[in-house]
């Protein structure tokens, strides 16, 4: 089988679920090989598919932003002339697949959902137009390079090798250009991260800036909180949870929108999830259009309401 190479996102190591959704769509296309920066290599990478794990143990790579990891992608790649590269769509994954794309001289796809193969064909659906619309696409030059949103596919363990390979390259000097001078750790809330939770309860302008029923809701359900551009913009909750346009987008298998109109700013950044429920005292705001259950009331009652049966119903 032709080998597949997939970059992994493991803080601490820590595989995120979103690159074990990887593994389990790049198994369609052929052998996965792991990709890992770091001294650690998580064992979840051999339970869910890796035949290969190629280990990048330099402290270049935590040093320095994403163009020694791209460099030395872009080597691996060359080396190996995989059948495909697949990365995450985050803001790195995507900065990395780009520049790899560039070096290499291959297609690049971003924001993909599905991947299915025919013979040595790739075919990839996109959704696109801020999720309006999905297409098919494929590359046609070099070993095609696809970012992946999260909560495209289920996690599915399949248990392999992992047999982990040592492997090092030359960082450039140019690659060594933006050095990090400083970092903090992201302060634990307890939640999932907003883009890769199976659920998301977010609040808009109609908390009034209390998020407590929100986020009573969203701990009943073991959910994301996000946010409308609306309450961040007025000090209600952290830009870091913004869900929008000029937020962060995410496709959950569950969104519930509380207290938000449904401007196209926030639609463009949830309406690809799979199931959309809404909450809103007024029955003609926007979001009504877009989702799969409505509940015109007021949050503040609505909500306290729903976290009591869904807490009694799991007691």
């Amino acid at each position: 089988m032709s080998e597949v190479l997939v970059l992994i996102d493991a803080p601490e190591g820590k595989v995120t679920k979103p690159s074990l959704e990887l593994l389990t769509l790049a198994r369609r296309i052929g052998e996965p090989s792991a990709v890992v920066f770091g001294s650690e290599v998580p064992s979840q990478l051999a339970e869910y598919g890796a035949e290969k794990v190629y280990q990048l143990d330099d402290a270049v790579y935590g040093e320095y932003l994403v163009a020694p990891k791209a460099e030395a992608l872009t080597q691996l790649v060359a080396d190996k002339s995989p059948a495909a590269l697949l990365v995450p769509a985050t803001t790195e994954g995507k900065e990395i697949g780009a520049r790899v794309a560039l070096a290499t001289e291959s297609g690049l796809i971003t924001d993909a959902v599905d991947v299915t193969v025919a013979g040595d064909t790739v075919t990839t659906t996109q959704s696109v137009f801020a999720g309006n619309f999905t297409v098919d696409a494929k590359v046609t030059q070099g070993a095609p390079v696809i970012a992946v949103k999260p909560n495209s596919t289920s996690p599915e363990a399949a248990s392999a090798a992992g047999t982990v390979e040592a492997v090092s390259f030359d960082v450039t000097d140019a690659g060594k250009g933006a050095k990090i001078t400083s970092s903090k750790p992201k302060e634990a809330s307890g939640r999932p991260e907003l883009t890769e939770a199976a659920i998301v309860v977010s609040g808009g302008r109609g908390t009034g800036g209390d998020f407590s029923e929100v986020e009573a809701l969203a701990d009943s359900l073991g959910a994301a909180v996000g946010a409308s551009r609306a309450a961040v913009d007025s000090g209600w909750y952290p830009h870091s949870f913004q869900v929008g346009q000029t937020g962060k987008v995410v496709s959950p298998q569950l969104y519930v929108a509380n207290g938000i109109s449904g401007a196209i700013q926030h639609r463009a950044g949830m309406q690809t999830s799979k199931t959309i429920v809404a909450v809103n005292k007024d029955e003609e705001a926007p979001i009504f259009e877009l989702v799969d259950f409505g509940v015109v009331g007021d949050l503040k009652t609505v909500l306290p309401q729903a976290t009591e049966a869904i807490v009694a119903r799991k007691g």
